[in-house]
């Protein structure tokens, strides 16, 4: 059990959303979770068919998919359902989803990368063309007929005019099929002609519940006897120590319990103080009122300036960092040039802030501690908890609820461990809820980046050679060492770092080098934010490539196209690479045409284009972007009129969440090319609320035009490369309108202002 349905049945629950307690067997199937302990023969066991671990079949013929991702409003499990149910030919009517919680069996669970769909695609329908064979099997006996006669169709095994569904088979046959995972790796699916549900549209799933309240987000759950906690967070990230804890002023608020000072085996909290209550709102005063000491760490007067400028001085010492692309005759290709051209491009730091504050319950029951809360990768936090609660991981069992946003920051379950420390520390359930202003304090935000370009130009402007140095904090090197990947000569580099970089396009001989910011990672934990390395990688190369279109004397879009032209390892592999860089080609191309690429444009209007593959080449999403943009000379103003946008990322499994996940991905590339930005002072980030950090506001929202290539290759991700391709094309607009070259993200009016003034002087 130990599990929340989400379904139209589900969201038609009277439970109040707010009021969502987590009680054991009566309700349990649809509204909480069994405690440990409870056992499963104190209540009847249905008839059901459960023929992978993916999916189960009652005697209704109602469809349950295992979903191990983390649904943070990207349809996720919709789009997983479909996959299953396409293959299973389920009626779509009848299937619900169940977001697991964390178990051995489900191996990693993580959600990120733009990962879910491509990596379960072929899996998932494995396991529901599995299903539908032994359906088909168990209905041509029962109606007595040969199999070869029947097929499924809609829940149902059809032979003729004769028609069982998949409930009638599931109540009167012994149905125990189980198949192993040999035998589902060699299962055949479905040719693409064949498909039903898959690239067909439908509503997601966990639309009624988000709409009506009932859906449950890390942040409502509720346990009874639990008490309340509120983090005082100290001055630096690492190295602080508590001196003394003053919490005189906050005996007088109503409702304060106490407080206790951390002690965290793991170092992922050093110097956290937990202020407890009855209430949340008695938290939030309680902690505001209690006053600690510290000593900081030796990071507190590091500033944003000093990791950039440190960044510079990395990048200047060419004997540093880990090559990962490093072709020969690169250095005789820069000695023989005609020309060259070298920029340097940087980009501040970013912050999540996702809609719903870092949250998490714990409790401890019968030696298993429990967590209920929102994460996007239990396998990564389940063994620091084991180090900080002093526990195997057996005795840790991580609850599923839905996301109120993630977009990396959940990645990192940093915010588990105080809860979980708290709870074995005061041996009460605690719920510890951040603020708005702890939650950025407490951020994993995306670190500033310093990257520098070099591009060699043989005859008629053509790129002989590039190379591409980028540096900033290191997100796996910090919080997952082991998925650090091996560049040239062995070295280890961080891959989520600096993918992107080694692009498409053919540009002779090629170098790309990452360097790890050491002051960087040392004064903050850096965070995967969405599309992590690509959100400053594709900025430098789109950029870049612009400027040498110009430098070259060659229009932009034939510029790129010349040098996507799917020869050498840019040529493509299957499964998820076939077409190669002809593929991206393809979406520039057709993204050109749609803007209207080439056409006079008003007085200080333009049009800039970049592309890009998304995240990682052996997963590629193609996309193209044209980006219309009006700038005000008198106050440096930058008005984003349209955005155009061409995909193809293979076969589209949930077309109205695609779209969403473009739509979202390009608006947040915008509001970090124009809007949002923090800066890194005195050991903490400057800005903690929405008062003084300014993402994308609604009535700043451009026009969007948005097409996808239709396909049958193999499916890729979504959730972020549309993110990435949006600034670099904002940036080059601004340049074909006013002539100004912005290389600094994100791009502010007094930015527009003074490079004007410096371009003009």
């Amino acid at each position: 059990m130990n599990k929340i349905v989400d379904s139209q049945r589900a969201a038609a629950s009277p439970f109040s959303r707010r009021r969502f307690l987590i009680v054991s067997a009566g309700t349990s199937a649809l509204f909480g979770f069994m405690r440990p302990g409870f056992a499963a023969t104190d209540v009847p066991t249905p008839k059901m068919f459960e023929p992978t671990i993916w999916y189960s079949i009652d005697a209704n013929g109602a469809v349950t998919v295992s979903i191990t991702k983390a649904e943070m409003g990207q349809h996720v499990g919709t789009a997983l359902a479909r996959i299953v149910a396409d293959e299973l030919e389920a009626d779509w009517s009848k299937v619900q989803l169940d977001y697991v919680d964390t178990d051995p069996k489900w191996g990693p669970m993580v959600t990120g990368g733009s990962w879910s769909v491509w990596s379960s695609f072929l899996p998932l329908s494995q396991a529901g063309a599995a299903g539908r064979m032994a359906l088909i099997e168990a209905g041509a006996r029962l109606m007595n007929v040969n199999k070869a006669a029947c097929s499924a169709q809609g829940g149902a095994v059809v032979c003729g005019l004769r028609v069982i569904s998949y409930g009638q088979i599931i109540t009167q046959s012994n149905l125990n099929r189980v198949y192993t995972a040999d035998e589902l790796k060699q299962m055949p699916v479905k040719q693409p002609a064949d498909r039903h549900l898959i690239g067909y549209e439908a509503a997601a799933i966990d639309i009624p519940s988000k709409t009506n309240g009932t859906a449950r987000y890390g942040i409502d759950a509720q346990i009874d006897g639990m008490v309340y906690a509120r983090p005082k967070i100290p001055p630096t990230r690492n190295g602080s120590k508590v001196i003394s804890v003053d919490d005189s002023a906050a005996k007088s608020i109503k409702g304060y319990l106490g407080n206790k000072v951390l002690d965290d085996p793991s170092n992922t909290v050093p110097g956290w103080v937990m202020v407890f209550a009855d209430s949340y709102p008695a938290a939030i005063r309680a902690a505001d009122a209690v006053n600690v000491v510290w000593s900081a760490g030796d990071t507190a007067n590091v500033s944003e300036q000093d990791i950039l400028d440190h960044g510079t001085a990395l990048i200047a010492d060419k004997t540093g960092g880990v090559l990962v692309v490093d072709d020969a005759g690169i250095d005789v290709a820069f000695s023989n040039a005609k020309s060259t051209l070298e920029q340097t491009y940087t980009t501040s730091s970013v912050l999540h802030f996702q809609m719903e504050p870092l949250n998490a319950l714990a409790l401890e029951k019968d030696g298993v501690f429990e967590i209920h809360c929102g994460n996007q990768w239990q396998s990564l936090i389940l063994p620091v908890l084991a180090t900080a609660l002093g526990v195997g991981e057996d005795k840790i069992v991580m609850r599923t609820y839905l996301l109120g946003g993630g977009f990396g920051r959940r990645l990192n379950g940093d915010y588990i461990v105080p809860a979980a420390l708290a709870t074995q520390a005061v041996g009460k359930p605690v719920k510890m809820v951040c603020t708005r202003a702890d939650d950025a304090r407490f951020d994993s935000f995306r670190s500033p980046s310093v990257q520098t370009l070099r591009m060699a130009f043989g005859e008629d402007g053509k790129a002989t050679a590039m190379t591409h140095d980028a540096t900033a904090g290191w997100p796996t090197q910090v919080m997952a060492p082991a998925f650090m990947a091996k560049g040239v000569n062995d070295a280890l580099y961080d891959p989520f770092a600096i993918s992107g970089a080694n692009h498409w396009y053919n540009v002779g001989a090629q170098r790309v080098r990452a360097i790890s910011n050491d002051l960087a990672n040392h004064a903050f934990r850096p965070g995967w934010l969405r599309s992590v390395g690509p959100g400053w990688t594709n900025w430098a190369v789109e950029s870049f490539m612009d400027e040498a279109a110009h430098k070259a004397g060659v229009d932009p879009v034939v510029f790129r196209l010349r040098m996507l032209d799917g020869t050498g390892r840019n040529a493509g592999s299957a499964p998820y690479a076939v077409g190669g860089a002809l593929r991206q080609a393809n979406v520039l191309k057709l993204a050109a045409e749609k803007a209207g690429w080439g056409n006079s444009m008003p007085e200080n209007t333009g049009l800039g284009v970049a592309t890009t593959f998304g995240q990682e080449r052996d997963m590629p999403t193609w996309v193209a972007c044209v980006a219309r943009v009006s700038v005000d000379r008198q106050t440096g103003l930058v008005r984003l009129e349209k955005l155009t946008l061409v995909v193809d990322a293979g076969t589209i499994v949930h077309p109205d969440g695609a779209l969403a996940q473009v739509q979202g991905g390009a608006l947040w590339g915008v509001s970090m090319a124009l809007y949002e930005g923090t800066e890194f002072t005195a050991g903490e980030v400057a800005d903690t609320n929405l008062g003084t950090y300014t993402p994308l506001r609604m009535g700043d929202v451009p026009e969007m035009d948005i097409e996808f290539i239709e396909s049958t290759e193999a499916p890729t991700g979504l959730g972020e490369p549309a993110t990435t391709v949006v600034a670099p094309a904002i940036a080059n607009a601004i340049f074909a309108a006013t002539g100004t070259r912005l290389r600094h993200l994100p791009m502010r009016p007094q930015d527009v202002l003074q490079a004007s003034a410096k371009l003009n002087a």
